[in-house]
């Protein structure tokens, strides 16, 4: 296979037992996508729709999902993000970058399953807009 650039959105029920390269699969009943790893491997990807997971923005006509897809227990370790139906490459991470996304998000699903808030980033917040009043 080779390495994807877009993305094309397709809203079904459940995913085709064998995906086709180039698809984005949006289950909204399951809340789940699923699409091939842009990079060419062949292995699904599934991102599960949730607030402490990935969030899908649809256009009518492309469709995003937020954060990047990080592939860390694939062979390849990809990482991308798939914006306004375009596959984005980020730059790959060290196994120790890794084990730090991994604890994060685990934070971040106990957090959700607690029914808790979300931690706010009110000082990246400030320091951003310091640096922008200067």
């Amino acid at each position: 296979m080779t390495p994807q650039d877009t993305l094309s959105p397709v809203f079904t029920e459940t995913f085709p037992q064998a995906m086709d390269a180039g698809v984005l699969y949006i289950s909204i009943p399951y809340r789940t996508c699923g699409h091939l790893c842009c990079c060419g491997c062949g292995h699904e990807v599934v991102t599960p729709l949730s607030p402490a997971q990935w969030s899908l923005t649809y256009d009518g006509e492309n469709a995003s999902l937020t954060p990047s897809i990080g592939n860390w227990s694939l062979p390849c370790q990809s990482h991308y993000w798939i914006r306004d139906g375009r596959v984005h490459w980020s730059r790959r991470y060290s196994a120790a970058e890794i084990d730090q996304n991994r604890d994060r998000d685990l934070r971040l699903l106990v957090v959700h399953d607690r029914g808790e808030q979300r931690p706010r980033r009110t000082a990246g917040l400030r320091r951003y807009l310091r640096l922008w009043r200067q």
